[in-house]
This record gives C-alpha cells, sequence and structure tokens, in this order.
C-alpha cells in the first residue's frame, strides 16, 4: 500500500479546495439521506385512507424537488473541483516523470527499451489519471454516502442498522481478496503492453529496412505473439472481473434484503410495524448497496492504477542518473586543453571498453582516433562529453578535472557532431539555434554560411522558416548534417568533437564539410573519430585504437611509415595507391 500512500501524498498541496470539495460532498449527501425521512413522515401522518391532503402532498412534492436540486448542484461543485484537482496532479505526475526521465544517464536508455519508457511515461500515467479522476472521487463520494445512510437507518431503527454494520467487513473482505488476485492479472496486462510499444517503436524505426528485406511476416507474427498474450491477460482478467465484481455484492445485497424483511416479520408479529420505518429502510438498503456496486465496479480501476504507480515510481525512483559537477569550484574552459590520464571504463561494470588509456590534446591541435568497429574510439568521445562518468583515472580540460565542471560550462564549450544528425519538430532556423534566444537570426545565417549550409536552405520555399518534418526526413543525409554542423558552430564552442561526421554524406558535401572544417579547427581543439582515413590526414596525431588501447600515435605520414595497423587499415580503403601517397 506504499503506491497508495505516495499517490495519495499529491493531493497535499490541494488541501483547501480538497476541503471545499468535501464540503459540497456532505451537503449533498444530507440532501439526499434527507429524501426519505421526509416521505416516511409524510405516510405516518397520512397512514389512513382518504386522510392525503392536497395541500400536504404539494408541500412534499415541492420540499423533495428543491433537495433533490440542492443535492444536483452540490454534487456538481463537488466533482468540478475534485476532479480540477485530480488534473492537475497527474500533470504535476507526468512532468516529474518527464523531468527525471531527462536527468537519467545514457546507461539507463542503453539496456532499457525504449517503448517501456514511453508506456510508462504514457499508457502508466493515463491510468493514474483514472484513480484520481473516476476512482478516488467515487469511492470518497460512496464512503460518505455509506456513513450517511448507516447514520440514517440508526436513527430509524438501531437493532436493523447493527445488522447492515456486520455486512461492511463481508463486503469489504471482498474488496481485499479481489485486489489480491487481480494484482497479478493487471502486472501481466501492463507488461505486455509495454512490450507492444516496444515492439511497435522498433518496427516503427526501422521500416526501411524490414521492407528492404521483406520482414514484414515475421515481424507481423511477432507482434501477434505479443498481442496474444496480451489479449489472453486481458481475458482471464475479465473472466475474474465478471465473476468476482457484482455477482459477489448482488449475493450480499439479496441476503440483506431477505434477512432484514424477515426481522421486520418477527417484530410485526410482536408488535405493530410503522410503514413508514419499513419504507424508508428497505429504501436505504437499496440505497446502502448502490454505492458498494458503484465501488465494486471501479476496483478495477483501482487495481490498474496500483499497479501503473508502481511502475511509474519505479522509473521515478531509478538512480542512475546523469554525471552531475563534484565539488564547489567553478573551473571554465578557456583553451581547449584536453587529458586522459590512465583512464579505464566499462559500461556494464564487467569488461573494460578502455583500459589504461592516456593521450594530450593540446589547445588548438586536430587530432583523430580510428580503429576497427568496438576499439573503443566513440567510447572517448562519450567520456569527455561526460554522458558516462569513468572508473579509473582522470579526464582534465585546462587543468581542472572534468567532473567539477558545470554540466552549462561543458555543453555550452564543446560542440559535437554525430554520425546521425537528428533534427527536431520545428523550422530549420530553430534546429540551429536550438531555441537558445541569445543566438541572433544573424548568427544562425553566418553559422550556416560558414558550413555552407546556406546555399541549399535558401533554395527551400520558406528558407531558414522551413517546417522540418520528424527526424528531418525530407532532407538528405547530407543536409541534415550540414545543419547540424551549423547547430554546432553557432554556439563557438572551444572544443569540437565530430564522431563520424561526413561518413553519410555524399563526395560534393563532404568537400565542403571538410572546407568548413579546416575553417572550424581555427583556434579550437579539435578531436575526429573515423572510419575513412581520407578525411583526417591532415590531423596533428593520430591515434589507433585496438581492444581499448592506444596501439599506434603519430601523424599520417609517421603512421605509414611504421607499417603497423593504420597501414593496413589505409592499405585497405587505398588498395594500390599507397605507392603514391608515400
Amino acid at each position: 500500500m506504499s503506491d497508495l500512500k505516495r499517490l495519495l501524498g499529491y493531493m497535499k498541496p490541494y488541501k483547501k479546495t480538497l476541503a471545499l470539495a468535501f464540503l459540497f460532498l456532505m451537503g449533498a449527501t444530507a440532501a439526499e439521506m434527507a429524501g426519505p425521512f421526509l416521505i416516511k413522515i409524510f405516510i405516518d401522518e397520512h397512514l389512513v385512507p382518504g386522510s392525503f391532503e392536497k395541500k400536504a402532498l404539494l408541500t412534499l412534492f415541492i420540499i423533495y424537488f428543491a433537495l433533490h436540486l440542492i443535492k444536483v448542484c452540490l454534487t456538481y461543485l463537488n466533482l468540478l473541483y475534485f476532479q480540477n484537482i485530480a488534473f492537475k496532479i497527474v500533470q504535476d505526475i507526468r512532468m516529474q516523470v518527464y523531468g527525471h526521465v531527462q536527468k537519467l544517464a545514457l546507461g539507463f536508455f542503453d539496456r532499457t527499451p525504449i517503448g517501456t519508457i514511453v508506456s510508462r511515461v504514457t499508457n502508466d500515467t493515463e491510468a493514474i489519471k483514472d484513480f484520481f479522476v473516476s476512482v478516488l472521487s467515487t469511492f470518497v463520494k460512496n464512503i460518505v454516502f455509506l456513513l450517511g445512510i448507516l447514520t440514517a437507518m440508526f436513527l430509524l431503527n438501531p437493532k436493523m442498522a447493527a445488522f447492515c454494520l456486520l455486512l461492511l467487513p463481508v463486503i469489504i473482505s471482498i474488496m481485499i481478496a479481489y485486489r489480491r488476485k487481480s494484482s497479478v492479472f493487471y502486472t501481466e496486462i501492463r507488461n505486455q503492453v509495454s512490450q507492444l510499444n516496444a515492439k511497435l517503436n522498433e518496427s516503427i524505426q526501422g521500416m526501411g529496412i524490414i521492407q528492404v528485406f521483406r520482414q514484414e511476416r515475421r515481424l507481423r507474427k511477432e507482434f501477434e505473439e505479443v498481442n496474444g498474450l496480451h489479449y489472453e491477460a486481458s481475458r482471464k482478467n475479465l473472466k475474474f472481473d465478471a465473476l468476482f465484481l457484482r455477482p459477489a455484492t448482488d449475493l450480499v445485497r439479496v441476503f440483506a434484503v431477505i434477512t432484514i424483511l424477515a426481522l421486520f416479520g418477527v417484530d410485526a408479529i410482536k408488535s405493530p410495524v410503522e410503514v413508514g420505518v419499513l419504507y424508508a429502510f428497505v429504501n436505504y438498503i437499496n440505497r446502502f448497496f448502490d454505492p458498494i456496486n458503484e465501488m465494486m465496479m471501479k476496483l478495477s480501476l483501482f487495481q490498474q492504477a496500483l499497479v501503473s504507480s508502481s511502475r511509474v515510481f519505479e522509473l521515478m525512483d531509478e538512480s542512475d542518473a546523469a554525471p552531475v559537477q563534484k565539488g564547489q569550484g567553478n573551473p571554465l574552459i578557456t583553451e581547449g586543453n584536453i587529458l586522459f590520464e590512465h583512464v579505464t571504463f566499462s559500461y556494464d561494470g564487467k569488461r573494460n571498453v578502455l583500459h589504461d588509456v592516456s593521450f594530450e590534446v593540446k589547445p588548438g591541435e586536430t587530432v583523430a582516433f580510428v580503429g576497427h568497429t568496438g576499439s573503443g574510439k566513440s567510447t572517448i568521445m562519450n567520456l569527455l562529453m561526460r554522458f558516462y562518468d569513468i572508473q579509473q583515472g582522470c579526464i582534465k580540460i585546462d587543468g581542472a578535472d572534468l567532473t567539477s565542471f558545470k554540466e552549462e560550462e561543458v555543453r555550452q564549450h564543446i560542440g559535437l557532431v554525430l554520425q546521425d544528425a537528428f533534427l527536431f519538430a520545428g523550422t530549420v532556423r530553430q534546429n540551429i539555434r536550438m531555441y537558445n534566444e541569445r543566438i541572433t537570426d544573424e548568427e544562425v545565417v553566418e553559422a550556416a554560411q560558414f558550413v555552407q549550409a546556406d546555399p541549399f536552405i535558401s533554395t527551400l520555399e520558406n528558407g531558414y522558416d522551413t517546417e522540418v518534418v520528424e527526424r528531418g526526413a525530407a532532407f538528405s543525409s547530407g543536409q541534415r548534417q550540414l545543419i547540424t554542423f551549423a547547430r554546432t558552430i553557432a554556439t563557438n564552442p572551444k572544443i569540437l568533437v565530430l564522431d563520424e561526421a561526413t561518413a553519410n554524406i555524399d563526395t560534393e558535401t563532404e568537400e565542403y564539410i571538410q572546407t568548413a572544417l579546416r575553417r572550424m579547427r581555427d583556434g579550437r581543439t579539435t578531436i575526429a573519430i573515423a572510419h575513412r582515413l581520407s578525411t583526417i590526414q591532415d590531423a596533428n596525431k593520430i591515434f589507433v585504437m585496438h581492444n581499448g588501447q592506444i596501439v599506434e600515435q603519430g601523424t599520417h605520414q609517421e603512421l605509414l611509415t611504421l607499417k603497423g595497423r593504420y597501414h593496413s587499415m589505409y592499405l585497405l580503403q587505398n588498395k594500390g595507391h599507397l605507392e603514391k601517397a608515400l
């Protein structure tokens, strides 16, 4: 029940509004309970045939209608206030979950399917919304009604009311038994929904590959299997609900009515029974079970909300947070000197990806990292950007430990361009500026001109105000990369990190970018990670990675002369042209 307490804790900031909603509910309950009392009094006073007076009947009608009108108005206000709080609470929870997800380390996203995260932020929070909007309001309202009904019953006939009071433990036991049993079904349903989202996300992102390799049938079969498991879990839960919820309470209700009538029959043998009391009590018995049935029918939503809240809170309690600043200092990146000292790193804590790596990049230098796939090149970039924290060793920028820098300082002065250019929905201008209002429109255009993206942007129908579709699918890979280059240059970073930045670019566009890169490197420290050795031949130093270690280093010519791994890689890429290069 800790998850339930945590959910209810979100209501604390709204105590005053809740108190007002509760007052409206109490008023509506009082108006609801007064009706049968009024009719009882009227019957008792006009029991003799022919004694009904038109004036008294009209008075009864007016008062009864007024009470009902008051009840409707107060119930409306109660629902309005309460559900407004409910929507606000769910809005707060969603923002907290989304904000927390943004603070998590990349390692969390490496091991967690995207569809699972999406399911918890959307589907599970939607179930929590149903808890506050439908379940909680229904339970509060009906519990108050039950208390009012029991109070009225005790005023009418304490002995009969005591019998009804004994029914409450039976009903509560049914609810507890249902909650324990149904939690298994709802947990399975939510897990299958996450799997459905994960499969759907994977299929949509890889639709091109799926169609090229004609994998539609296989993917449909896999999706059908997961969908079938979700159907089976839902069907089992539906059968359990149909058997357990309404039939169980109806059985108790029938037993209660029969017993109450029998008790009144026994009393009638000993002494006269007031007809008004009998009518009012039977009326209250029916009303007693109406809120119980309504609560029972909401138990399924209640159980869904508890299971979903458990999954949401599990995500919110995820402690694998992104690295943050350590210490109280405030160092600045002014020169761009980079130093790796005996750095060892592992993504999973079991297998080291880097082994005792040490190197230095002086301000204004351009260095490149090359090596076969899995050699550790991109890990160097991940650690320098501080996407992950190292296990051993030290990384320094301008003499200060990387962990001592504020995140804003690192992000502002280290520009990153990845192999896969990512564009957001919005305009081209917004994608270059990245919603940084300190970057003017003139600076946006200057950055685009600097990387030679301006010529193709100017030919677009709306120029820099052209809308970008999802992920920039309407642009070529080269055009997307040019926009991300402009995005990086617009921040005027001290350090450039290029992770296979020209890998997906055609030859003509690469010429533009290489020209821009030579201009960009002036006065900046540049780290380039590359497979194509032709793009990094003019680097001040080239580091050759193998199995997480630097095995060779030097300039392009020095490494060719060494005739080691770099020489072999260059020979494979250039075949018979090595002699000409020498």
